[in-house]
């Protein structure tokens, strides 16, 4: 019996200093907190994450609380914050690294925190993990912003065993979740039908979103994400995680439920035909991945990522923009000198503040009169433009416009002379054959001398032209029959390309930081935060029909804010041009409109609208967006953006039913105004003639309009309505 308690006291003694030593981790943001903790083997967990608690020091009773029994459970249980494979952990791991010996076994160990105030804004934590076998190194970099609420999360790999090590596996962050249910919100794609949702409860198993397409990476699936704790949450309520990956190229989500009240979210880089080698001294970097946490709904999710955007990510994302004429959908390919002067005339004619040449500028030896040729030669077309681009951009000047020119750079045409010239810049299998998207095959940016020749393509057009004011940047093709003719190990494809790009992008903009440029890829199918370092915008979709971008740009708008997302009115659709306008002005307007062919009417409000929309723009482009009423479940669909000092607001009204109704429309609850302030609304942007029924002499109380509401009546016949929210 003596032995007994004696063995009990040591065992107890043993339990207490372990405890002792373990160590618990903050990453907290204003309002948010991921705590991290060590535990008795010293593996780093992840034990919560949610809202900060008042007492900072009961974060240690969190793991306490959990306890796991001593057995087989444990390797279940054991909610690692980085899971390497081959070990105890059997769950869905971040990091697969065989190492230089042929072991595939990693068990990483808690070494060492750090932290780092960069300002007043932003912690970064970096906390290393090593594997005591082998001198094996794993650095997890979490960099909080603590007013946007958002971590940005990446892990730092190196070794320096004898020889080098293959990673099989190189995720960005493992995060996991604890409740009774989850429910996943994603965006599905396709060509000119992108981003749309849907909302599924994650069952047993493995839940994969993932793209292998090499370009155009999210031409089937969206790289970001919102998952709800417990039930569904909606714009206003319930528990949410919205993530995003930084990472233009291939990208896998995994997320995998456990032991019954657990979620793992599984972020990186795809390892789809990519292991990737690491020579010892080598440091190897994931991409970013960036969430945040809502206790409040959707909705407060969305303006954290969107705050953060605007303040640390889009490039310029709290300057300006400019509004746009294209002439694509006016001409195709079919212009010549004096057509494009008289596109400058009526850019200024409109009042927008940039004329943008599109497709079929270049080409001589194989023209390009059409999609099937003179991609790559990127020398202006004699034929078509006798005096040259650079004229073009003296002649807007001239005319009181800017100048602004389409770009496919990292495609090429096979009847064309970078084609015959230079068969080895082209990503192909040998001895197979070629396969052609749009009539495309992709340039080898892995291929340093390829780099060159695309930045050449750009600084070329800035020495001809200095006048460029926008550059739109166009990627049409996937990438088929994946290899380099340079490349000595092929398995490093995927990433390399994405590097060579990034490569390029960065001289540029290290030579040109501040010209605009919209990230464009057969529409939406390459919208992702690290791209969106180089690009002030991006293409939301080739779908303009204005009823099917309300949803579009909806969806858009979970991850992603205004400034970024280009609207054209087109000719698509069969909606009047008031209609199309006011859905183009929740984000950065722009015409592709023969304006010459307008009638009176629709000039004449065109040209009002484009005024009355540089009166508020700020407001959409730099506001807090609140999505009012969806338009997947109302007969009006609403958004609204509320400028910081809470006096002005701009309401968007849409009519989206699609069978005819007089019933009774209810009136929309209004969010973000201050509830003391007295305001007045007035409805803006009307068609000449139209009268508003709107009674802009009325004041309400902001309490009043958030809890009661207000009609816009839109109706079948008011099929869209714009408001202007003032504080008197």
């Amino acid at each position: 019996m003596k032995r007994k308690n004696k063995l009990f006291f040591l065992i107890s003694m043993t339990i207490g200093l372990n405890s002792f030593a373990q160590k618990t981790i903050e990453i907290a943001t204003k309002n948010n907190v991921l705590i991290l903790e060590t535990d008795r083997d010293n593996t780093l967990l992840s034990t919560y994450l949610g809202k900060k608690l008042d007492n900072s020091s009961e974060y240690p009773s969190i793991q306490a609380l959990d306890k796991y029994k001593p057995g087989s459970d444990d390797l279940l249980n054991k909610r690692e914050a980085y899971i390497a494979s081959g070990s105890l952990n059997l769950l869905e791991p971040a990091l697969t690294v065989t190492h230089a010996d042929g072991n595939k076994s990693t068990v990483l160990t808690f070494l060492d925190v750090k932290t780092e105030q960069l300002d007043q804004n932003r912690k970064l934590t970096s906390i290393i993990l090593k594997d005591l076998k082998y001198n094996f190194q794993v650095t997890l970099k979490y960099l909080a912003y603590f007013n946007e609420n958002v971590i940005e999360q990446w892990a730092e790999i190196e070794h320096k065993e004898k020889g080098t090590i293959v990673l099989n596996k190189y995720a960005s962050a493992n995060l996991t979740l604890s409740g009774k249910k989850f429910f996943l919100k994603n965006q599905y794609s396709g060509a000119t039908r992108e981003m749309r949702s849907e909302e599924q409860q994650l069952l047993h198993g493995i839940k994969t979103i993932d793209s292998k397409l090499g370009t155009r990476t999210n031409l089937l699936h969206s790289s970001s994400f919102m998952v709800s704790i417990d039930q569904p949450a909606t714009e206003d309520m319930g528990e949410v995680i919205a993530g995003s990956l930084a990472w233009t190229g291939n990208f896998k989500l995994d997320f995998e439920t456990f032991d019954e009240y657990y979620l793992r979210i599984t972020a990186g880089i795809n390892n789809f035909s990519s292991n990737y080698t690491l020579k010892a001294g080598e440091n190897f970097i994931t991409p970013r991945f960036i969430y945040t946490y809502s206790a409040a709904g959707k909705g407060l999710a969305s303006r954290n990522l969107q705050d953060w955007a605007r303040n640390y990510q889009i490039l310029d994302g709290e300057g300006q923009r400019s509004t746009i004429l294209n002439n694509w959908e006016t001409t195709y390919f079919d212009f010549n000198d004096e057509k494009l002067n008289e596109l400058t005339k009526d850019t200024k004619k409109l009042g927008v503040d940039v004329f943008l040449l599109d497709d079929g500028w270049f080409g001589n030896k194989y023209p390009r009169n059409g999609s099937t040729s003179g991609l790559g030669d990127w020398q202006y077309n004699k034929q078509k433009l006798k005096n040259g681009i650079s004229t073009l951009g003296k002649e807007a000047t001239a005319s009181g416009v800017k100048f602004g020119i389409w770009i496919e750079p990292e495609m090429v045409n096979p009847k064309s002379e970078l084609y015959e010239n230079h068969p080895d810049w082209i990503i192909r299998q040998p001895e197979r054959k070629e396969y052609y998207m749009r009539n495309q095959l992709v340039l080898d940016l892995t291929n340093p001398k390829v780099q060159d020749f695309i930045y050449k393509t750009v600084d070329d057009i800035f020495k001809e032209v200095p006048e460029v004011a926008f550059i739109k940047w166009d990627c049409n093709s996937l990438i088929y029959n994946a290899n380099s003719p340079t490349l000595k190990n092929q398995d490093h494809f995927y990433l390399e390309y994405i590097r060579g790009l990034n490569s390029v992008l960065d001289r540029i903009r290290k030579k040109y930081p501040k010209t605009p440029m919209m990230l464009c890829a057969g529409g939406g199918s390459r919208v992702d935060y690290a791209a969106l370092k180089h690009f002030t915008e991006f293409w939301p979709s080739d779908n303009t029909n204005p009823y099917d971008r309300i949803f579009i740009q909806w969806e858009y708008s979970y991850y992603f804010p205004s400034i970024a997302v280009d609207n054209h009115i087109t000719d698509m659709g069969k909606q009047p041009i008031k209609f199309k306008t006011d859905v183009a002005m929740m984000g950065k307007l722009g015409y592709d409109v023969r304006v010459n062919e307008l009638s009176k009417n629709d000039l004449l409000f065109s040209q009002n609208a484009v005024k009355t929309y540089n009166s508020f723009k700020d407001i959409i482009w730099h506001g807090q967006q609140y999505r009012l009423q969806d338009p997947y479940e109302n007969k009006i669909a609403s958004i609204a953006y509320v400028n910081d000092a809470k006096d002005q607001a701009i309401v968007f009204n849409y009519h989206v039913a699609t069978l005819f109704t007089n019933g009774v429309i209810l009136p929309i609850k209004l969010k973000g105004l201050d509830p003391g302030k007295k305001y007045k609304i007035e409805e803006i942007n009307l068609y000449p003639g139209a009268k508003s029924p709107i009674d802009s002499t009325k004041v309400y109380s902001g309490d009043f309009l958030m809890k009661v509401g207000f009609n816009p009546e839109a109706n079948a016949y008011r099929t869209s309505v714009v408001l202007k929210i003032q504080a008197i």
